[in-house]
Parts: C-alpha cells; structure tokens; sequence
C-alpha cells in the first residue's frame, strides 16, 4: 500500500523547453519505479509558465489510488487509505482533506487527460521525481523503492541532465515555512512560520548581505506570491535603491535545509545594518537604514549599535498597504481592470510624496506584485511600532450603480483619524462622500496603531473604474493621503 504524504516538500529541478510552451508529447515518457507508463503511447507533458505539468490519472492509478473524475464540474477526486484529494481543471487550489493547498498552476485538461504541476505529485505523493531535459522523461520512484540515503536534492544550472526532487526528512513537520518577503524603505521583511533565527553574514567580493534561515524551505503560499522558478530561485525588485544592485533567494541547500536571501550591494558604502526577528509575528527584518560601516558590524553579521531605523530621531513612521496583490487580484473593474494595480499605483505615489516630508519616514508592506497574507501586513506595522497604518483599496458591488468614496475604521482610537483621511480623500475624488463607517477587517483590527482602510471608489461602476485609473486621480488621492496624515500628526 503506498503512503500518502502531507508535507511541504521541495522541488529542484532544470529544464529547457521548445520555445512554443510546451514539449512535443509524442517524445515524453514516465517511468514509475523502473516501469515504463503507457509504453509506447503519446504521453502529455507540457511545460504550463515554467512549471512542468504531467498526467495525474496515469500516475495515481498506477500507484494503486482510486480516482473519481466529474464531468460537469471538472473535477478530480483521489482517494486512498482515508485520505481525500480534490483537484478542480482550471483553480490553482487543491483540497487535501479539507485543507486549502495552493497549487503552481492550476491543473489543465488535455484529450481528457487532467495535467497538474509534477511539484504536486511530488508533496502529496510522497515520491522522488526527475525530470530528465535531454530525454524528456519523467521518473517517479516511490518511498517504498527509494534508497534512505536522505542526499541532498540536486540540479545542473545549466539545464542539461537530470534534476531531482527529494522528500524531507521524517522532522518535516519541523521545518521553518518562508511565507513571503518584501524590500521596502530600505528594509528585508521576511515573514515566516517556524522556530528558525536567521543567521546574518557580511561578505566582500561582491559586497553582500547574506540571510540564511536553517532548517526552512519556501511555502506553497510563497511560490504563489513571489517569483519562484522551478529551481525554487528568484528576486526582489530593488530599482529605487541606489546602494542595492539586487536581491534574490532560493533553497541554498536541502541537507540540511536552508534557505538564503542576499542583499548584494552595488559598491561598499560607509553604513550598517540592524537585524531584529520577532517571535510572535514571525518576521526577520534586515534594515540597512543605517550610519557607520558595514566593517563595524563585522563579517559574522551582529547588529550595528548605530543604526538608525525608521521612525527614530523624532520622525512619525507610517505604514502603506496596497491591498491585495499578485494571485490576489482583488475586486475586477467591468473592462478588466485589477484593484490590486490600482492599490499598488497610488501607494507608491504616495510614498514618493511622504519621502519628501523631513518629519516622516514611510515603509510599505508591499512594493511590487507580490501577495502578503493580512497577518503579515498587520505583523510589519505593529513590529515596527508604526505610528500610523493606512491601507488602500477599490470597491466592488453586485450593482453597476454604487459609487462613491468610503473610509473605514475598527478601534475607536482609529476613528478621529479615520475622519482626517476621509475629508481629504472625498475633495480628492470628487466622487460621491459614502461616510467614515465602521468595518471589522483584519488589518485594521489587528494593528496596535491609528489605522484606516480606504476605499476609494468602485470598480463594479464603469465612470468611477475610469476615473481611478488615470494618473490624475491617483496623483490626487495619494496627495490627500499625505496631506491627511500631516493634519492628523500636526506636521505643517
């Protein structure tokens, strides 16, 4: 009887695909513990956005599995030893008894043959699997013919070869998820979920700050947020930092378990850099906002006793939430149009402007397409003792007709600041005043400072979908944000 296993594992594997998308099926093949699957027969392997995707019901029959396919609702159930995986054609979310498993593509339907990502055999299955670029074969071996030699899992950057996806160790359960990562204000935030404490280097020739994060591997819920590659690699936008030339991570190392970040520099610069981890909201912060040398903070990476982090020397720290993100698109306009774009657009306008303020200084909990979960937004302003949260949003309504200009609140501490924001915000629409209401949402619940929620107008109505996505509007708008948060600090 096979094992299923419910464990966050690791794929690593390198693979060059024809140019059209896709790997000419007819050339593919799939070996289950030494056996060849279909011999002979066209076996669909197709290369889906940079994620390998193969024939689920080939495989899971063959291991014995039973498998339940509905038509109508095109929809795959797997059963086995009392376990329930439901997959669904076209959503990137899998049910795994009951549980939600956020999935790298969402499973396609071939000659009706379901495909998934070979990442998904690998975790729910419990397998090894190579994926073989010359051949363009697919190998699976199952726990009970794997060796228990417990290797590391390896790849070839050059894309030749075989790469090979491996199963954690038995402790699994024990490994430090990396749920997402952010570069704003000058700072790494790494929000995870595990016991790991970052080890922090300062390396020359290039000049680099490196993170390292034991005993952890990257969630599902990253990969879905972040730029992941297949080689579980990738990078953080850093454009507007003149000190940083780039900042990427991946899975440095599967025996043990490690995952790395690095900050690499564009020229060694007289300044340091603090590093704090908080426990309880499970974020690592690398904050280069800092006088003095990074040759004072020394190559093992300890704390610099002269950095200067946000929101010190007097200055009010404000954080910016632009709501949603990357595979969280938010509320979609009638013509298509994402909120999360919107949200993200007037956000930077507005950190542009508070950045020009000598009494304030502005993070941003997102500054890119990226997906943050709604504890970790809460988790950067409160760990960062912020003074001020506002988060950023567009509306949507079942009626064509709604329209107008809402700000939200939770705590009463929060509605004198809500009303502030909202004074601005209406003379900055110009669209209908909807009222300061009270709204029970998470990130303005769960912040320990003043926080609002705006929502600046409706999507669902085509003249205010139009309206918010012109410059001008959204010029506005984030003048209104700063010149709110100036009247409600006292800052002239």
């Amino acid at each position: 009887m096979k094992k299923l296993s419910f464990m966050l594992l690791v794929l690593l594997f390198v693979f060059i695909m024809p140019e059209n998308g896709h790997a000419a099926s007819g050339n593919n093949k799939i070996f289950l513990d030494g056996k060849e699957l279909t011999a002979g027969q066209s076996v669909p392997v197709e290369n889906v956005n940079g994620t390998i995707m193969v024939p689920l019901r080939m495989i899971v029959e063959n291991l014995g599995y039973k498998v339940e396919w509905n038509q109508s609702a095109k929809t795959v159930t797997i059963k086995q030893e009392g376990k329930v995986i439901k997959l669904s054609v076209g959503q990137k979310t899998a049910s795994v008894d009951g549980n939600t498993v956020i999935l790298t593509e969402a499973p396609v339907l071939k000659t009706d043959t379901s495909l998934v990502p070979i990442r998904f055999i690998s975790e729910q299955f419990g397998l090894l699997v190579e994926w073989d670029n010359k051949e363009k074969t697919v190998t699976i071996t199952s726990p009970a013919a794997s060796s228990d030699s417990g290797s590391s899992t390896g790849s070839n950057s050059s894309g030749e070869g075989t790469s090979t996806v491996t199963s954690p160790p038995d402790s699994a359960d024990n490994l430090t998820m990396v749920n997402g990562v952010s570069f704003s204000g000058n700072q790494l935030i790494i929000a995870m979920d595990g016991s790991s404490e970052p080890k922090i280097s300062v390396l020359n020739n290039p000049d680099r700050i490196v993170v390292d994060i034991p005993n952890a591997t990257f969630s599902d819920a990253f990969g879905s947020g972040q730029s992941l590659d297949p080689n579980l690699q990738g990078k953080l936008d850093a454009t507007e930092y003149p000190d940083v030339k780039e900042i990427r991570y991946s899975l440095f190392s599967s025996n043990p378990y490690t995952v790395r970040f690095v900050i690499q520099l564009n020229y060694s610069k007289d300044f340091g850099y603090s590093t704090s981890v908080d426990s309880t909201s499970k974020l690592a912060i690398v904050d280069l906002n800092a006088i003095g040398g990074l040759a004072a903070a020394g190559s093992t990476g300890t704390t610099n006793d002269t950095t200067v982090p946000p929101g010190s020397n007097g200055k009010k720290l404000i954080v910016l939430d632009a709501g949603h993100g990357a595979k969280d698109s938010g509320a979609i306009g009638v013509t298509g149009k994402y909120e999360k774009n919107f949200n993200l657009a007037v956000v930077l306008k507005a950190q542009a402007l508070l950045k020009k303020e000598a009494n304030i200084d502005v993070v941003l909990t997102r500054s890119d397409d990226t997906f943050l979960e709604l504890k970790d937004r809460v988790a950067i302003a409160n760990n960062l003792n912020a003074d001020l949260f506002v988060s950023v949003h567009a509306n949507s309504s079942s009626t064509s007709v709604a329209s107008g200009t809402e700000t939200y609140f939770k705590r009463d501490e929060s509605k004198a600041f809500a009303k502030v924001m909202h004074k601005y915000l209406v003379q900055a629409t110009g669209l209908s005043d909807r009222g300061v209401q009270y709204g029970n949402f998470h990130v303005i619940r769960e912040t320990k400072m003043p926080a609002v929620l705006l929502e600046v107008g409706y999507l669902s109505n085509k003249k205010d979908e139009a309206l918010l996505f012109t410059n001008d509007l959204q010029d506005r708008v984030a003048a209104s944000i700063v010149s709110g948060i100036k009247e409600y600090l006292g800052i002239s």
